[in-house]
């Protein structure tokens, strides 16, 4: 398509900076889950946005942390190989915290990709201006960014702006994908995800990053009814304990703000069928981690 301006921007950051949060403002959909918890996002999550004569395709990364775990590495390797071939790096700071050794690798990984980088302030309405003023000198200093674009991505502020500045790094290119379609993500990832969520929401600090969940089964019945079973993957038989909860009650909960989600996403009444299953150091096996569909070399 002559004059189409398409490509690949990567979004990177330390953990919880709100880079999920920003990809699915700019998206207009929910395509990665959101929580307060840091190391929410696990794989490489597309997100695609259309505009007038464009098309851009958002990668989100886990946040750059020093792992603890083969889980833990596997999110490190999938947020440095997003750099590969794309066409301009986000780097996503927060604007509440004072900058730190996760911001200063974000910003090096980003420069050392060799493609335009935009440093993007992050959550500029919990900050007194003087404050954002300051971080904004701060950060000019650093000559491997091109651009300084403070935004809210929970209120949307500054996003259409960033969104706008984003338009002269894409070169003329395809349309890669439909333009109706927002992620390339497959429904059973997405709605695995929903689910994890919801126990990221739900759960004791020590618990959510040491779950999973195994899909088994998505099938639409003939009613129009979509039937999903699924496994929620602990380490601990404590931790399942938890997981279902008194009478049931919190694997009831769980599953009840899960189908809400899953619905939304799939236009149709749902049957979620949940189970709390005990594989110990799940994160550490390989078989384990691929079953669960961490496929990226390990």
């Amino acid at each position: 398509m002559e004059g189409f301006k398409s490509g690949f921007i990567a979004i990177i950051g330390r953990p919880n900076v709100g880079k999920s949060t920003l990809l699915n403002n700019i998206v207009g959909e929910k395509v990665a889950i959101v929580s307060e918890k840091p190391q929410t996002t696990r794989n490489q999550i597309r997100g695609v946005a259309n505009g007038e004569g464009w098309q851009m395709i958002f990668i989100d990364t886990p946040g750059l942390h020093v792992p603890k775990n083969r889980l833990g590495n596997f999110m490190v390797e999938s947020a440095k190989k997003a750099l590969d071939g794309v066409d301009a790096v986000l780097v996503i700071l927060d604007a509440t915290k004072d900058f730190g050794t996760g911001d200063r690798v974000s910003l090096e990984a980003a420069a050392g990709a060799g493609v335009p980088v935009v440093a993007v302030l992050n959550k500029v309405d919990l900050v007194k201006k003087a404050i954002l003023l300051d971080k904004i000198n701060l950060l000019s200093k650093n000559q491997s960014i091109g651009e300084i674009i403070p935004v809210s991505a929970l209120t949307g502020d500054g996003v259409q702006d960033l969104v706008q500045s984003l338009i002269q790094y894409l070169p003329e290119g395809p349309e890669y994908f439909p333009a109706d379609m927002y992620t390339d993500q497959p429904e059973m990832f997405i709605a695995a995800e929903m689910i994890r969520e919801k126990g990221l929401l739900l759960l004791r600090d020590e618990i959510p990053h040491g779950i999973g969940v195994e899909m088994l089964k998505i099938e639409e019945k003939p009613s129009g009814t979509v039937e999903i079973h699924a496994n929620i993957i602990c380490e601990k038989d404590s931790h399942k304990a938890i997981i279902i909860g008194r009478r049931g009650e919190m694997l009831k909960n769980l599953g009840t703000m899960a189908r809400q989600d899953i619905q939304a996403l799939l236009g149709a009444k749902v049957n979620l069928q949940l189970w709390v299953r005990v594989k110990p150091g799940w994160r550490d096996s390989t078989m384990l981690l691929k079953d669960l569909g961490y496929r990226e070399e390990l």
